[in-house]
C-alpha cells in the first residue's frame, strides 16, 4: 500500500499539501492524515478522491506515534511521501513569556518532527520523498521570535544532514523555508507580540508555497524558497553578520515597522 503521511494536515500549509497532492498524483492508494482536530481532518478527508485515513493524535505524545507506528506495520505501507507539517510559533519577548509554550514549541517544532521522521524510514523505499516545513526564520535568530527561530534552524540543519544521508537510499529530503504565509498561524503567533509590518506586504497564499515545494522536491532540491523578498533575504543573512542584521532589525521594530 502506497501511502502520502502529513503531519499538521488539518489546516494552513499540510491541508494545502494534501488538496494539492490529490490532485496530481494518481499512484497513492491512501492520504494518511494527521492533526489533533478530528472534525478538520474529517472535512479534508471528504473533499480529497483519494481513500483517506485519519490520526487525531498529539504527536508530541510518544504514546501517540506508536499508534501510527502499529498501523503502518499492520497495513504494509510504504511511506511513498511524508510531509512534516506540525508546528506553531509565539511571539514576544521570551522572558515575559510562559515557559509551557516556548517549550511547547520545542517538543512540537523538534521533537515531534524528529520522531515521526524517524518513525517513517523503515517504511520507505527508493524514490520517497521528505518534505519538512522549517521556516525563512531558520536563517537569522530573531528577536521576539527567539524560540521559533532557533526552532526552524533545528528542522533546516537536521533535514540538511538527514539528506546527505539517505542519498545513497534513493530518499530525497527538502526543507521548505517560506516567508510569511496566509494562514491561521498568525492568528496563534501575535497573541503575545506582534511581528514586522514589512512582513505583512510580502505575505504569500499557501497554495503558492505548496506549489513551489512540490516542484522542488520534485527536482530533488534540498531547499524550497518561494518569492523573490525571502530569496533576497536568504542571501542577505548570509552576506551579512547576524550581529549586523539584529541591530536593523531592533531598529525596525523601534519604528514599528
Amino acid at each position: 500500500m502506497n501511502v502520502i503521511v502529513i503531519t499538521g494536515a488539518s489546516s494552513g500549509i499540510g491541508k494545502e499539501f494534501a488538496l494539492q497532492m490529490d490532485a496530481h498524483f494518481s499512484n497513492i492508494d491512501e492520504f494518511w492524515l494527521i492533526a489533533r482536530r478530528r472534525d478538520l481532518l474529517e472535512e479534508l478527508a471528504g473533499r480529497l478522491s483519494h481513500r483517506a485515513r485519519i490520526f487525531s493524535m498529539d504527536i508530541t505524545r510518544e504514546g501517540q506515534r506508536e499508534r501510527l507506528e502499529d498501523a503502518l506495520a499492520e497495513k504494509g505501507a510504504v511511506v511513498r511521501m511524508l510531509v512534516n507539517c506540525a508546528g506553531y510559533g509565539l511571539m514576544g519577548r521570551f522572558a515575559a513569556s510562559e515557559p509551557e509554550g516556548q517549550l511547547g514549541m520545542i517538543r512540537l517544532n523538534c521533537e515531534a518532527l524528529t520522531g515521526i521522521t524517524h518513525l517513517m524510514l523503515p517504511y520507505m523505499r527508493r524514490g520517497s520523498r521528505i518534505l519538512q516545513l522549517a521556516s525563512s526564520a531558520a536563517f537569522l535568530p530573531q528577536t521576539g521570535f527567539g524560540v521559533y527561530a532557533a526552532t526552524k534552524s533545528y528542522v533546516l540543519s537536521f533535514s540538511r544532514s538527514l539528506g546527505a544521508e539517505l542519498r545513497d537510499r534513493g530518499i530525497y529530503v527538502t526543507s521548505v523555508c517560506p516567508g510569511p504565509v496566509d494562514t491561521p498561524f498568525f492568528d496563534i503567533a501575535q497573541k503575545n507580540g506582534s511581528t514586522l509590518r514589512i512582513k505583512k506586504y510580502i505575505m504569500v497564499p499557501a497554495e503558492r508555497v505548496v506549489r513551489q515545494a512540490l516542484k522542488d522536491s520534485y527536482y530533488k532540491r534540498q531547499l524550497s524558497v518561494c518569492g523573490l523578498p525571502v530569496k533576497g533575504f536568504a542571501l542577505l543573512c548570509k552576506a551579512v553578520p547576524h550581529s549586523a542584521l539584529l541591530k536593523l532589525i531592533g531598529i525596525l521594530e523601534k519604528g514599528n515597522l
